[in-house]
């Protein structure tokens, strides 16, 4: 039997924001029809961290079961001088983390994250996922949306209640909508490479840091940060310097333009931009944070199609898996008043969003300060040492799925 349009949900995009948002609205008893453009689902991306904010979240949906065997708990986030090497502070996690916000905070290979949510998804008989298959049009109306799907030439029709927008950086969604604005690009690139943590490379980076911890390097021309995935069996890098998208290319890249910014360097850091090769490097892009992300009725943005960031906070997952919830808790909260809906999710959504990019800008300058600033940061950073977990309070212990509750509409 056909579902009907009211409780059916059509997601363009199964990368993580897809993934989750499909997990959620299925478990609210929607049927989920999930697109993705590429032909098949393959292992992609790098690290990435998963703060206690985003685990809480992944546990409530029955993800964390599959993920955990592939993950990492770090003992704490230790930040270094890169020049050097030198320890100017530490959040201590593992345990405590768990205890202090609810929830562990993890460190993964972004494919471990997708396979788990893959599985997961696999679980409810409610989610179609179809590959090699593009959103290619929508006409919104009072009731929902009906969408233009593209496959293998052909295009088919699909009525839903609504059409949900997780298809990335450069979502097509989005450009449905008037007036939408592209992405753009940062004026940062990442720099990417995974190394064996038995390798003669990993074991000379090793020496140098903490095997248990995420490893920030900061500098005035880059950080570097290091932490182990893949069951600890590897270490991820990724190095954040200034560039545009003339640096990426297909493949391997030189990494020239890296080896510059790391001039200088000491230890295990003055020769990793060789001993690591290849390395990837991604041209970091923002969206514009002044647009629409709903048309109030159809149509809605999630994830990076609708607040890409940079990774200076490391949220650009944890607000996707947010962004997700949210929304799926909200629409099952009003079933018949989804302009209610997606006006709280846009209320709720947006500042939080808009705090979270502020403390990424906050980390970016602090990070990448010139001296004599940098004795300053440093100096303040080992005062406020027994601090900094609690400063980090408002992000890593908030429960977007509170969102939903009539209290927090209330207060909206």
């Amino acid at each position: 039997m056909e579902t009907p349009r009211s409780r059916q949900i059509v997601i363009a995009g199964a990368g993580i924001a897809g993934l989750t948002a499909a997990i959620a609205f299925a478990r609210k008893g929607f049927s989920v029809q999930l697109y993705e453009q590429a032909p098949e689902l393959e292992e992609a991306g790098a690290g990435l961290q998963l703060s206690p904010n985003a685990t809480r979240l992944l546990d409530g949906l029955g993800v964390l079961e599959f993920l955990r065997p592939a993950a990492v708990r770090p003992e704490r986030i230790d930040l270094r001088g890169a020049r050097r090497g030198k320890a100017i502070a530490s959040i201590t996690l593992g345990a405590a983390a768990e205890s202090r916000w609810g929830a562990p905070y993890l460190v993964a290979h972004r494919a471990d994250l997708q396979s788990a949510l893959m599985a997961r998804a696999a679980r409810e008989h409610d989610i179609k996922l179809v590959t090699g298959a593009r959103v290619a049009d929508a006409a919104l109306h009072a009731r929902g949306a009906t969408v233009s799907i593209e496959r293998r030439g052909r295009i088919d029709e699909v009525s839903c209640l609504l059409l949900v927008g997780a298809d990335g950086v450069r979502s097509s969604v989005r450009g449905l909508g008037r007036g939408a604005r592209t992405d753009q690009p940062s004026g940062h690139v990442a720099w990417r490479s995974t190394i064996r943590r038995e390798g003669r490379t990993g074991t000379a980076l090793a020496d140098a840091i903490s095997d248990d911890a995420v490893t920030v390097f900061l500098h005035r021309r880059f950080h570097l940060v290091v932490y182990p995935i893949r069951s600890g069996t590897a270490l991820n890098l990724v190095a954040i310097t200034r560039g545009g998208a003339e640096l990426a290319r297909a493949g391997a890249t030189d990494p020239a333009p890296l080896a510059a910014a790391m001039r200088g360097c000491r230890g295990p850091l003055k020769t990793l931009v060789q001993d690591a090769a290849p390395w990837t490097v991604w041209p970091v892009s923002v969206v514009d944070e002044r647009i629409s992300w709903s048309d109030g009725q159809g149509v809605v943005l999630i994830g990076d199609a609708a607040h890409a960031m940079t990774p200076f906070a490391a949220q650009g997952a944890a607000m996707a898996i947010e962004d997700a919830v949210t929304l799926a808790d909200l629409v099952a909260a009003r079933p018949g008043d989804m302009a209610g809906a997606l006006s709280l999710y846009d209320a709720t959504r947006r500042p939080r969003i808009q705090q979270v990019a502020a403390r990424g800008r906050f980390n970016h300058f602090a990070w990448h300060a010139r001296f004599p600033l940098s004795l300053g940061r440093d100096m303040v950073m080992k005062l406020r040492a027994s601090r900094l977990a609690a400063d980090l309070d408002w992000l890593y212990g908030h429960d977007a799925r509170t969102a939903a509750t009539p209290a927090a509409a209330k207060a909206k």
